[in-house]
């Protein structure tokens, strides 16, 4: 079942990892090993959870990396079909059909 408006995973990531520990962007960004402009950018909606990212903070926070990739997944998924760009593409016909 599709989910309503799925979070960013850097929301996700703000309210149930950092807001908690009371962690900085400055402090986790150097507990990950990533930049701080890089983690800004995640929790800001404007960079994507990758593989790499998804390892981190399963390491650091827990829940699987394959979950983070979920959220990343069904955000973007939802994006693509509620955004404002429309996909316009006719199934192909099978032997069957023509």
């Amino acid at each position: 079942m599709e989910m309503h408006n799925p979070p960013h995973p850097g929301e996700v990531l703000r309210e149930l990892c950092l807001a908690p520990l009371g962690l900085s962007v400055t402090a986790a960004a150097k507990h990950l090993g990533v930049s701080r402009q890089s983690l800004s950018e995640l929790l800001n909606g404007r960079n994507g959870v990758s593989a790499e990212m998804a390892i981190r903070l399963e390491q650091a926070f827990g829940g699987a990396a394959a979950t983070w990739l979920r959220m990343q997944i069904a955000y973007d998924l939802w994006q693509a079909k509620h955004g404002g760009k429309k996909i316009h593409v006719s199934r192909y016909p099978t032997p069957q059909s023509a």
